[in-house]
């Protein structure tokens, strides 16, 4: 069962550490794309901690078991005349994020989270791995221009919904019993083993 608004009204401020009850559609007078509670999630927002963007360098392979930092460049966080803070994905690009939120994932649910509409539109696809039951942590995103043209992401704004699967008990042993290796992370974590 997906859970809907009126069990995140309940449940989110536990989730989600800068909780809005509500889809916020404004800031500071100007329009946004919205993040906060819908009605059968949460949408979460990009953080402006920076962007990793992937990058061609010579003799690099990327491995997921020997992942080499050298392949990541930072992409500068910018602002246009509204102060709205963005990034410019290159086209054809493919780049690691972080959200804004800080997210607690409850023992009995698994997380999902899948793109937003006004992103898909304009080419953006937004992958991301399961929320396991137990796991905190900034979620890190992965974001990839799939178009032939430069694209803005905006910071602080709406970037992907949450979707929250109740399962039918606990776990056994939950991502956080364990101490699972991105437990706790905090900005952009790359592969580990």
């Amino acid at each position: 069962m997906i859970r809907s608004d009126k069990w995140w009204h309940q449940h989110g401020p536990d989730i989600i550490d800068v909780f809005h009850g509500g889809q916020v559609r404004k800031c500071f007078g100007h329009r946004v794309i919205s993040f906060g509670a819908s009605s059968a999630g949460y949408d979460l927002s990009l953080s402006v901690a920076g962007l990793q963007l992937f990058t061609a360098v010579e003799n690099v392979v990327i491995d997921p078991k020997r992942f080499d930092d050298r392949c990541l460049t930072s992409l500068e966080v910018k602002h246009d005349n509204k102060s709205n803070a963005y990034y410019t994905l290159p086209p054809h690009s493919y780049a690691l994020g972080v959200t804004h939120e800080r997210i607690t994932m409850p023992d009995e649910h698994l997380g999902l989270v899948i793109g937003k509409s006004t992103y898909a539109r304009c080419g953006l696809i937004l992958n991301t791995t399961p929320l396991e039951p137990g796991w905190t942590g900034q979620l890190v995103l992965e974001l990839s221009n799939a178009t032939p043209l430069p694209m803005r992401v905006y910071a602080h704004e709406g970037i992907g919904q949450l979707l929250m699967i109740a399962l039918d008990e606990r776990p056994a042993v939950t991502y956080g019993d364990r101490q699972g290796k991105y437990q706790d992370q905090r900005g952009i974590v790359t592969a580990r083993v």
